[in-house]
């Protein structure tokens, strides 16, 4: 079965050798993604329509996400994004996992990891 790689374009992917996605065996895996803001909801949502744009890419869409695990440096600052993450999953939510940490740069406060299914 080949594997698909989805670049998105941005600078780090290969400065570090990574890439948006992934599709293998009728998955999708899109790397940990931070978006651009100045608060944890303007990199939310920053964040989902990059993860969005290599899912459709993929050829899958929100109700076809698995799992999602959420990285922030705050915990405290999760609960503004739950907004956008419901409305975001709506029906079909995702099992998910909040994890605090460090993110690679302190202006970033939310990384969001994705695994999807194909369509059938």
């Amino acid at each position: 079965m080949a594997i698909k790689r989805i670049h998105s374009g941005g600078p780090f992917e290969p400065k570090i050798g990574y890439c948006r996605a992934v599709v293998a065996g009728g998955w999708v895996h899109v790397a940990g993604t931070v978006g651009q803001g100045d608060t944890v909801t303007d990199q939310c949502r920053d964040a989902l329509a990059t993860i969005h744009a290599a899912l459709v890419n993929a050829g899958a869409d929100w109700q076809d996400v698995v799992r999602v695990t959420y990285m922030l440096p705050d915990r405290h600052e999760f609960e503004p994004c739950w907004p956008i993450l419901s409305e975001t999953f709506g029906a079909n939510p995702p099992a998910a996992t909040m994890i605090e940490c460090g993110l690679i740069d302190p202006k970033f406060r939310i990384e969001i990891e994705v695994t999807a299914l194909l369509p059938a």
